[in-house]
């Protein structure tokens, strides 16, 4: 079921991340130029399409991300993967302002369901890993979603683009 021409990624909100919302903060800035060169190095192989999942943190460094590359070349889809309808209602403005903006910027939105529930974010995961061929990954070895995540891509096939989170 994969997408060989699809690429998702997963990653930290903030936080998790030693940064935290700073992202002034040269170990983020650092971060946001890998998953760029990740998203290009991802295009030159043939990818065009990327799916996102639109959480804070590291899932908006990503979308951002390949909105520059869209920019730069062409052929370039992003696609907004919504786990439930309402997802940033609750976010404060400047958050939920980011996240509008950046959904307006994808080519396509695919609400994964209407309401809330406990595993819904898993679902949106699944759906990501499920109809792609490559997950870049931002990951600094805890438990939590972006780990499972990376476990299912793996078991499933799928080639994974690891970023460590700079600590330094």
């Amino acid at each position: 079921m994969t997408n060989p021409t699809s690429c998702c990624f997963t990653g930290h909100r903030p936080e998790k991340l030693p940064w935290r919302n700073d992202e002034r903060d040269p170990r983020c800035l650092r971060l946001k130029e890998e998953i760029y060169d990740a998203a290009r190095a991802v295009y030159e192989s043939g990818i065009r399409h990327f799916i996102c999942g639109m959480a804070k943190g590291c899932d908006m460094y990503f979308a951002e991300a390949v909105i520059a590359l869209r920019d730069e070349v062409p052929g370039v889809t992003l696609e907004a993967a919504i786990p439930y309808d309402g997802q940033a209602r609750e976010w404060r403005d400047g958050d939920r302002e980011r996240y509008y903006y950046i959904a307006h910027q994808c080519d396509v939105e695919t609400v994964l369901q209407r309401d809330y529930t406990e595993d819904c974010m898993w679902r949106r995961n699944r759906y990501m890993v499920d109809n792609s061929s490559v997950l870049i990954a931002a990951y600094d070895g805890t438990p939590g979603g972006t780990m499972q995540t990376m476990n299912y891509a793996a078991r499933m096939g799928l080639e994974i683009i690891r970023l460590p989170i700079p600590n330094d």
